[in-house]
Protein backbone atom coordinates (compact mmCIF):
# COMPACT_ATOMS: atom_id res chain seq x y z
CA UNK A 1 0.00 0.00 0.00
CA UNK A 2 1.49 3.22 -0.97
CA UNK A 3 2.20 5.53 2.39
CA UNK A 4 4.38 8.43 1.20
CA UNK A 5 4.93 11.30 3.91
CA UNK A 6 3.64 14.10 2.58
CA UNK A 7 5.67 17.76 2.79
CA UNK A 8 4.31 20.93 3.77
CA UNK A 9 2.65 22.91 1.14
CA UNK A 10 5.67 25.39 1.47
CA UNK A 11 7.77 22.94 -0.48
CA UNK A 12 6.39 23.20 -3.57
CA UNK A 13 8.56 25.84 -5.69
CA UNK A 14 7.08 28.83 -6.28
CA UNK A 15 6.84 27.94 -10.38
CA UNK A 16 4.76 25.03 -9.40
CA UNK A 17 2.37 27.11 -7.38
CA UNK A 18 1.83 29.62 -10.03
CA UNK A 19 1.13 26.92 -12.63
CA UNK A 20 -1.08 25.00 -10.11
CA UNK A 21 -3.14 27.94 -9.39
CA UNK A 22 -3.78 28.58 -13.16
CA UNK A 23 -5.10 25.22 -13.72
CA UNK A 24 -7.26 25.94 -10.51
CA UNK A 25 -9.00 29.08 -11.66
CA UNK A 26 -9.30 27.74 -15.20
CA UNK A 27 -11.02 24.76 -13.83
CA UNK A 28 -13.39 26.61 -12.05
CA UNK A 29 -14.57 28.94 -15.07
CA UNK A 30 -15.01 26.30 -17.46
CA UNK A 31 -16.57 23.42 -14.53
CA UNK A 32 -19.42 26.03 -14.18
CA UNK A 33 -20.98 24.48 -17.16
CA UNK A 34 -20.40 21.03 -16.34
CA UNK A 35 -22.77 21.73 -13.30
CA UNK A 36 -25.25 23.33 -15.39
CA UNK A 37 -25.42 20.32 -17.76
CA UNK A 38 -25.77 17.54 -14.91
CA UNK A 39 -27.87 20.22 -13.10
CA UNK A 40 -31.01 20.93 -15.20
CA UNK A 41 -29.31 18.88 -18.45
CA UNK A 42 -32.95 16.42 -17.71
CA UNK A 43 -35.42 19.07 -17.80
CA UNK A 44 -33.59 20.64 -20.61
CA UNK A 45 -33.80 17.57 -22.65
CA UNK A 46 -37.56 16.74 -21.34
CA UNK A 47 -38.29 19.83 -22.56
CA UNK A 48 -37.55 19.56 -25.64
CA UNK A 49 -38.96 16.11 -26.48
CA UNK A 50 -41.60 15.46 -23.61
CA UNK A 51 -40.49 12.07 -22.28
CA UNK A 52 -38.92 11.54 -19.12
CA UNK A 53 -37.27 8.21 -21.08
CA UNK A 54 -34.58 10.21 -22.32
CA UNK A 55 -34.10 11.96 -19.39
CA UNK A 56 -30.65 10.66 -18.80
CA UNK A 57 -29.74 12.29 -22.39
CA UNK A 58 -27.17 14.78 -21.06
CA UNK A 59 -25.55 12.60 -18.79
CA UNK A 60 -25.11 9.86 -21.14
CA UNK A 61 -23.46 12.13 -24.40
CA UNK A 62 -21.02 13.10 -21.48
CA UNK A 63 -20.09 9.55 -20.95
CA UNK A 64 -20.18 9.16 -24.77
CA UNK A 65 -18.15 11.99 -24.99
CA UNK A 66 -15.60 10.67 -22.51
CA UNK A 67 -15.37 6.65 -23.90
CA UNK A 68 -14.50 8.05 -27.39
CA UNK A 69 -12.46 10.96 -26.43
CA UNK A 70 -10.59 9.93 -23.11
CA UNK A 71 -7.78 7.77 -24.61
CA UNK A 72 -7.30 9.76 -27.36
CA UNK A 73 -6.17 13.04 -26.20
CA UNK A 74 -4.27 10.93 -23.56
CA UNK A 75 -2.34 9.91 -26.66
CA UNK A 76 -2.32 13.23 -27.65
CA UNK A 77 -0.97 15.00 -24.54
CA UNK A 78 1.51 12.39 -24.44
CA UNK A 79 2.53 12.73 -27.60
CA UNK A 80 2.54 16.74 -28.30
CA UNK A 81 2.17 18.06 -23.89
CA UNK A 82 -0.90 18.66 -21.84
CA UNK A 83 -1.25 21.81 -22.62
CA UNK A 84 -2.68 21.39 -26.46
CA UNK A 85 -4.99 18.69 -25.46
CA UNK A 86 -6.13 21.00 -22.43
CA UNK A 87 -6.56 24.09 -24.86
CA UNK A 88 -8.66 21.68 -27.85
CA UNK A 89 -10.92 20.32 -25.48
CA UNK A 90 -12.01 23.70 -24.17
CA UNK A 91 -11.92 25.34 -27.59
CA UNK A 92 -14.54 22.36 -28.34
CA UNK A 93 -16.79 23.42 -25.00
CA UNK A 94 -17.01 27.10 -25.83
CA UNK A 95 -18.24 26.15 -29.05
CA UNK A 96 -20.73 23.05 -27.80
CA UNK A 97 -22.22 25.65 -25.23
CA UNK A 98 -23.32 27.98 -27.85
CA UNK A 99 -24.92 25.43 -29.89
CA UNK A 100 -26.43 24.36 -27.31
CA UNK A 101 -28.22 27.86 -25.98
CA UNK A 102 -29.24 28.15 -29.34
CA UNK A 103 -30.91 25.12 -29.70
CA UNK A 104 -32.76 25.12 -26.71
CA UNK A 105 -34.23 28.53 -27.84
CA UNK A 106 -35.13 27.05 -31.32
CA UNK A 107 -36.62 24.05 -29.25
CA UNK A 108 -34.63 21.80 -31.40
CA UNK A 109 -33.66 18.32 -29.86
CA UNK A 110 -31.22 17.87 -32.63
CA UNK A 111 -29.57 21.49 -32.27
CA UNK A 112 -29.52 20.26 -28.17
CA UNK A 113 -28.34 17.05 -29.13
CA UNK A 114 -25.39 18.36 -30.73
CA UNK A 115 -24.11 21.05 -28.90
CA UNK A 116 -24.60 18.74 -25.78
CA UNK A 117 -22.13 16.32 -27.72
CA UNK A 118 -19.41 18.86 -28.55
CA UNK A 119 -19.66 20.36 -25.12
CA UNK A 120 -19.14 17.25 -23.26
CA UNK A 121 -16.52 16.27 -25.65
CA UNK A 122 -14.85 19.16 -24.89
CA UNK A 123 -14.83 18.90 -21.25
CA UNK A 124 -13.64 15.31 -21.13
CA UNK A 125 -10.83 16.11 -23.30
CA UNK A 126 -10.14 19.18 -20.76
CA UNK A 127 -9.90 16.41 -18.10
CA UNK A 128 -6.36 16.03 -19.30
CA UNK A 129 -5.88 18.66 -16.58
CA UNK A 130 -5.91 16.51 -14.02
CA UNK A 131 -2.86 14.70 -15.73
CA UNK A 132 -1.53 17.99 -16.01
CA UNK A 133 -1.20 18.66 -12.18
CA UNK A 134 0.01 14.38 -11.35
CA UNK A 135 2.77 15.63 -13.62
CA UNK A 136 3.94 18.54 -11.36
CA UNK A 137 4.64 16.61 -8.23
CA UNK A 138 6.22 13.90 -6.97
CA UNK A 139 3.70 11.17 -5.89
CA UNK A 140 4.20 12.22 -1.82
CA UNK A 141 2.29 14.91 -2.59
CA UNK A 142 0.02 13.88 -5.83
CA UNK A 143 -2.93 13.49 -4.32
CA UNK A 144 -2.57 17.33 -2.95
CA UNK A 145 -2.22 18.40 -6.40
CA UNK A 146 -5.05 17.00 -7.45
CA UNK A 147 -7.31 18.29 -5.01
CA UNK A 148 -5.87 22.04 -5.34
CA UNK A 149 -7.03 21.53 -9.02
CA UNK A 150 -10.70 19.80 -7.97
CA UNK A 151 -11.08 22.34 -5.37
CA UNK A 152 -10.76 25.22 -8.24
CA UNK A 153 -14.25 23.91 -9.24
CA UNK A 154 -16.00 25.24 -6.14
CA UNK A 155 -16.10 28.49 -7.69
CA UNK A 156 -17.92 26.77 -10.37
CA UNK A 157 -20.27 25.72 -8.03
CA UNK A 158 -21.39 29.40 -6.69
CA UNK A 159 -20.95 30.97 -10.81
CA UNK A 160 -23.88 27.96 -12.17
CA UNK A 161 -26.72 28.83 -9.75
CA UNK A 162 -25.49 32.66 -10.21
CA UNK A 163 -25.53 32.17 -14.39
CA UNK A 164 -28.93 30.16 -13.46
CA UNK A 165 -30.47 33.40 -11.86
CA UNK A 166 -29.22 35.85 -14.21
CA UNK A 167 -30.70 33.98 -16.79
CA UNK A 168 -34.23 33.80 -14.59
CA UNK A 169 -33.69 37.88 -14.48
CA UNK A 170 -33.00 38.02 -18.07
CA UNK A 171 -35.74 35.71 -19.50
CA UNK A 172 -38.67 37.26 -17.13
CA UNK A 173 -37.60 40.53 -18.56
CA UNK A 174 -37.35 39.49 -22.20
CA UNK A 175 -39.42 36.50 -22.65
CA UNK A 176 -36.80 34.46 -23.60
CA UNK A 177 -36.69 30.66 -22.37
CA UNK A 178 -35.04 30.16 -19.09
CA UNK A 179 -33.35 26.88 -19.32
CA UNK A 180 -31.75 28.56 -22.75
CA UNK A 181 -29.92 31.69 -21.41
CA UNK A 182 -27.08 30.19 -19.31
CA UNK A 183 -25.18 28.24 -21.75
CA UNK A 184 -25.20 31.96 -23.81
CA UNK A 185 -23.13 32.74 -21.33
CA UNK A 186 -20.75 30.65 -20.56
CA UNK A 187 -18.55 31.05 -23.49
CA UNK A 188 -17.23 34.08 -21.76
CA UNK A 189 -16.19 32.09 -18.74
CA UNK A 190 -14.71 29.48 -20.64
CA UNK A 191 -12.80 31.75 -22.84
CA UNK A 192 -11.25 33.24 -19.83
CA UNK A 193 -10.03 29.87 -18.76
CA UNK A 194 -8.43 29.24 -22.19
CA UNK A 195 -6.55 32.46 -21.66
CA UNK A 196 -5.33 30.86 -17.85
CA UNK A 197 -4.06 28.12 -19.82
CA UNK A 198 -2.10 29.61 -22.23
CA UNK A 199 0.15 31.06 -19.23
CA UNK A 200 1.11 28.00 -18.00
CA UNK A 201 4.75 27.66 -18.12
CA UNK A 202 6.59 24.92 -18.95
CA UNK A 203 4.46 22.21 -20.00
CA UNK A 204 3.25 19.65 -17.07
CA UNK A 205 4.94 17.08 -18.92
CA UNK A 206 8.17 18.72 -19.61
CA UNK A 207 8.00 19.31 -15.71
CA UNK A 208 6.57 15.46 -14.71
CA UNK A 209 9.71 14.08 -17.10
CA UNK A 210 12.26 15.91 -15.00
CA UNK A 211 10.87 16.43 -11.56
CA UNK A 212 14.46 16.44 -9.96
CA UNK A 213 14.61 20.39 -11.48
CA UNK A 214 11.92 21.24 -8.97
CA UNK A 215 12.22 18.74 -6.18
CA UNK A 216 16.29 18.51 -5.48
CA UNK A 217 15.52 15.45 -2.90
CA UNK A 218 13.53 13.79 -5.29
CA UNK A 219 14.73 10.10 -6.17
CA UNK A 220 12.64 8.23 -8.89
CA UNK A 221 11.32 5.21 -7.93
CA UNK A 222 13.49 1.98 -8.19
CA UNK A 223 13.45 0.43 -11.90
CA UNK A 224 12.61 4.13 -13.79
CA UNK A 225 15.90 5.38 -13.92
CA UNK A 226 17.63 5.84 -17.06
CA UNK A 227 17.08 2.74 -19.94
CA UNK A 228 14.64 2.03 -22.73
CA UNK A 229 11.36 2.99 -21.83
CA UNK A 230 8.73 -0.29 -23.00
CA UNK A 231 5.66 0.89 -25.01
CA UNK A 232 2.22 1.40 -23.46
CA UNK A 233 -0.32 -1.34 -23.08
CA UNK A 234 -3.32 -0.68 -21.07
CA UNK A 235 -3.64 -4.55 -20.85
CA UNK A 236 -0.93 -3.79 -17.99
CA UNK A 237 -3.27 -1.63 -16.47
CA UNK A 238 -5.93 -4.32 -15.77
CA UNK A 239 -3.48 -7.53 -15.28
CA UNK A 240 -1.80 -5.75 -12.55
CA UNK A 241 -4.39 -5.87 -8.87
CA UNK A 242 -3.76 -2.15 -7.77
CA UNK A 243 -4.15 -0.53 -11.20
CA UNK A 244 -7.40 -2.83 -12.09
CA UNK A 245 -8.91 -2.22 -9.12
CA UNK A 246 -8.66 1.48 -8.51
CA UNK A 247 -9.75 1.56 -12.70
CA UNK A 248 -13.10 -0.38 -10.69
CA UNK A 249 -13.69 2.15 -8.56
CA UNK A 250 -13.63 5.07 -10.49
CA UNK A 251 -16.02 3.78 -13.15
CA UNK A 252 -18.33 2.03 -10.18
CA UNK A 253 -17.87 6.13 -8.70
CA UNK A 254 -18.83 7.40 -11.97
CA UNK A 255 -21.32 5.46 -12.80
CA UNK A 256 -23.13 5.94 -9.40
CA UNK A 257 -23.30 9.79 -9.28
CA UNK A 258 -24.25 9.79 -13.07
CA UNK A 259 -27.40 7.90 -12.11
CA UNK A 260 -27.89 9.92 -8.57
CA UNK A 261 -27.25 13.41 -10.77
CA UNK A 262 -30.37 12.43 -12.99
CA UNK A 263 -32.36 11.24 -10.35
CA UNK A 264 -32.20 14.06 -7.87
CA UNK A 265 -33.16 16.78 -10.57
CA UNK A 266 -36.68 14.30 -11.68
CA UNK A 267 -37.17 13.85 -7.73
CA UNK A 268 -37.24 17.49 -6.76
CA UNK A 269 -39.23 18.21 -9.83
CA UNK A 270 -41.74 16.08 -9.26
CA UNK A 271 -41.85 17.54 -5.72
CA UNK A 272 -43.19 20.59 -6.74
CA UNK A 273 -39.38 21.87 -6.44
CA UNK A 274 -38.30 25.03 -8.64
CA UNK A 275 -35.20 25.34 -11.21
CA UNK A 276 -32.82 27.33 -8.68
CA UNK A 277 -34.44 24.67 -6.00
CA UNK A 278 -32.62 22.06 -7.76
CA UNK A 279 -29.69 24.25 -9.07
CA UNK A 280 -28.74 25.08 -5.32
CA UNK A 281 -29.69 21.17 -4.41
CA UNK A 282 -26.88 20.25 -7.42
CA UNK A 283 -24.37 23.05 -6.59
CA UNK A 284 -24.54 21.33 -2.45
CA UNK A 285 -23.69 18.06 -4.58
CA UNK A 286 -21.30 19.81 -6.51
CA UNK A 287 -19.57 20.92 -3.22
CA UNK A 288 -19.19 17.68 -1.98
CA UNK A 289 -17.43 16.68 -5.23
CA UNK A 290 -15.34 19.36 -4.68
CA UNK A 291 -15.12 21.26 -1.39
CA UNK A 292 -13.10 18.51 0.77
CA UNK A 293 -10.77 17.30 -1.98
CA UNK A 294 -7.25 18.57 -0.44
CA UNK A 295 -8.03 17.08 2.68
CA UNK A 296 -9.25 14.03 0.80
CA UNK A 297 -6.21 13.97 -1.41
CA UNK A 298 -3.73 14.61 1.51
CA UNK A 299 -5.26 11.80 3.42
CA UNK A 300 -4.61 9.75 0.20
CA UNK A 301 -0.99 10.65 0.50
CA UNK A 302 -0.52 10.16 4.19
CA UNK A 303 -2.64 7.02 4.56
CA UNK A 304 -2.13 5.73 1.62
CA UNK A 305 -4.50 5.56 -1.64
CA UNK A 306 -7.41 2.78 -1.08
CA UNK A 307 -8.07 3.56 2.51
CA UNK A 308 -9.51 6.55 0.80
CA UNK A 309 -10.61 5.15 -2.49
CA UNK A 310 -12.88 2.24 -0.95
CA UNK A 311 -14.68 3.92 1.80
CA UNK A 312 -15.53 6.63 -0.82
CA UNK A 313 -17.67 4.14 -3.00
CA UNK A 314 -19.46 3.10 0.56
CA UNK A 315 -20.26 6.71 0.97
CA UNK A 316 -21.36 7.43 -2.87
CA UNK A 317 -23.48 3.79 -1.72
CA UNK A 318 -25.16 5.38 1.25
CA UNK A 319 -26.16 9.29 -0.45
CA UNK A 320 -27.58 6.78 -3.40
CA UNK A 321 -30.09 5.45 -0.26
CA UNK A 322 -30.86 8.99 0.68
CA UNK A 323 -31.24 10.42 -2.75
CA UNK A 324 -33.84 7.53 -3.56
CA UNK A 325 -36.03 7.35 -0.99
CA UNK A 326 -36.45 10.73 0.42
CA UNK A 327 -39.20 13.39 -0.69
CA UNK A 328 -37.98 16.18 1.18
CA UNK A 329 -35.28 18.86 -0.08
CA UNK A 330 -33.19 18.63 2.63
CA UNK A 331 -33.00 15.20 2.53
CA UNK A 332 -32.38 14.76 -1.19
CA UNK A 333 -29.28 17.21 -0.90
CA UNK A 334 -27.68 15.62 1.78
CA UNK A 335 -27.70 12.13 -0.25
CA UNK A 336 -26.68 13.91 -3.66
CA UNK A 337 -23.99 15.53 -1.21
CA UNK A 338 -23.05 11.90 0.15
CA UNK A 339 -22.80 11.12 -3.37
CA UNK A 340 -20.30 14.01 -4.60
CA UNK A 341 -17.80 13.56 -1.45
CA UNK A 342 -17.63 9.74 -2.29
CA UNK A 343 -17.29 10.36 -5.55
CA UNK A 344 -14.16 12.90 -4.85
CA UNK A 345 -12.70 10.24 -2.60
CA UNK A 346 -12.61 7.27 -5.17
CA UNK A 347 -11.63 9.81 -8.08
CA UNK A 348 -9.03 11.73 -6.34
CA UNK A 349 -7.62 8.52 -5.16
CA UNK A 350 -7.82 6.56 -7.85
CA UNK A 351 -6.00 8.82 -10.26
CA UNK A 352 -3.36 9.44 -7.78
CA UNK A 353 -3.03 5.26 -7.66
CA UNK A 354 -2.79 5.49 -11.46
CA UNK A 355 -0.72 8.21 -11.45
CA UNK A 356 2.24 6.19 -9.59
CA UNK A 357 2.24 2.93 -11.07
CA UNK A 358 2.47 4.98 -14.82
CA UNK A 359 5.61 7.06 -16.05
CA UNK A 360 4.98 10.18 -17.04
CA UNK A 361 5.23 9.70 -21.02
CA UNK A 362 2.09 6.93 -20.69
CA UNK A 363 0.34 8.80 -17.70
CA UNK A 364 -2.45 10.70 -20.16
CA UNK A 365 -3.21 7.71 -21.96
CA UNK A 366 -3.69 5.58 -18.63
CA UNK A 367 -5.90 7.76 -17.04
CA UNK A 368 -7.65 8.02 -20.18
CA UNK A 369 -7.95 4.46 -20.09
CA UNK A 370 -9.69 5.12 -16.90
CA UNK A 371 -12.10 7.73 -17.93
CA UNK A 372 -12.94 5.92 -20.82
CA UNK A 373 -14.30 3.24 -18.76
CA UNK A 374 -15.86 5.69 -16.48
CA UNK A 375 -17.21 7.45 -19.72
CA UNK A 376 -18.75 3.27 -20.73
CA UNK A 377 -21.05 3.63 -17.10
CA UNK A 378 -22.05 7.28 -17.77
CA UNK A 379 -23.51 5.93 -20.88
CA UNK A 380 -25.32 2.81 -18.85
CA UNK A 381 -26.44 4.94 -16.45
CA UNK A 382 -28.03 7.07 -18.62
CA UNK A 383 -29.06 4.37 -20.50
CA UNK A 384 -31.02 2.80 -17.75
CA UNK A 385 -32.49 5.71 -15.11
CA UNK A 386 -34.86 6.96 -17.96
CA UNK A 387 -36.46 3.99 -18.74
CA UNK A 388 -36.20 2.80 -14.68
CA UNK A 389 -38.05 6.09 -14.12
CA UNK A 390 -40.53 5.44 -16.74
CA UNK A 391 -41.44 2.05 -16.37
CA UNK A 392 -41.43 1.76 -12.69
CA UNK A 393 -40.20 4.14 -10.27
CA UNK A 394 -38.01 6.66 -8.87
CA UNK A 395 -36.41 4.56 -6.34
CA UNK A 396 -35.61 1.98 -8.81
CA UNK A 397 -33.31 3.93 -10.45
CA UNK A 398 -31.58 4.73 -6.64
CA UNK A 399 -31.24 0.77 -6.17
CA UNK A 400 -29.49 0.51 -9.54
CA UNK A 401 -27.17 3.43 -7.96
CA UNK A 402 -26.63 1.35 -5.11
CA UNK A 403 -25.74 -2.02 -6.82
CA UNK A 404 -23.22 0.07 -9.04
CA UNK A 405 -21.36 0.85 -6.21
CA UNK A 406 -21.28 -2.73 -4.71
CA UNK A 407 -19.11 -3.63 -7.71
CA UNK A 408 -15.99 -2.94 -6.33
CA UNK A 409 -16.00 -3.51 -2.89
CA UNK A 410 -17.21 -6.75 -3.83
CA UNK A 411 -13.97 -7.02 -6.01
CA UNK A 412 -12.27 -5.94 -2.96
CA UNK A 413 -13.44 -8.44 -0.73
CA UNK A 414 -12.93 -11.55 -3.43
CA UNK A 415 -9.22 -10.23 -3.93
CA UNK A 416 -8.77 -9.71 0.23
CA UNK A 417 -9.94 -13.37 0.17
CA UNK A 418 -7.75 -14.66 -2.34
CA UNK A 419 -5.15 -13.86 -1.17
CA UNK A 420 -5.99 -14.79 2.40
CA UNK A 421 -6.04 -18.25 1.61
CA UNK A 422 -3.10 -17.86 -0.82
CA UNK A 423 -0.95 -16.95 2.32
CA UNK A 424 -2.89 -20.23 4.42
Amino acid sequence: MHKPVPRAVGCIPPLIKRNITLFALSQSFVGAGSQLAYGIGPLMVIAVTGSASLAGLTVGLFGISRFFVAYPTGKITDTYGRKPGILFGQGLALIGTTLTGLGMLAGSAIGLTLGMLIFTMGISAAQQLRVAATDMFPPRMRGLALGFVATGSLAGIVLSPGVMALADVVARRTGTEAIALPWLLLPFLIAGGMVLVAFVKPDPKEIGMNLGRYYPDYVPPPGRQGGQLAPFNSWDLWRSTPTRLAIIANCSGQGNMAIVMVLTSLVLSHHGHGLTAIAFSHAFHAAGMFAFTIPLGWASDRFGRERVMYPGVGVALIGALFVAFSEGFLSVTVGTFLVGLGWSAANVASTALLADHVETEHRGRAIGVSESGAGAMTVLAAVVTGPLVECTSLPAAGIAAVLVAVVPLAMLAWTKAAQFRVRA
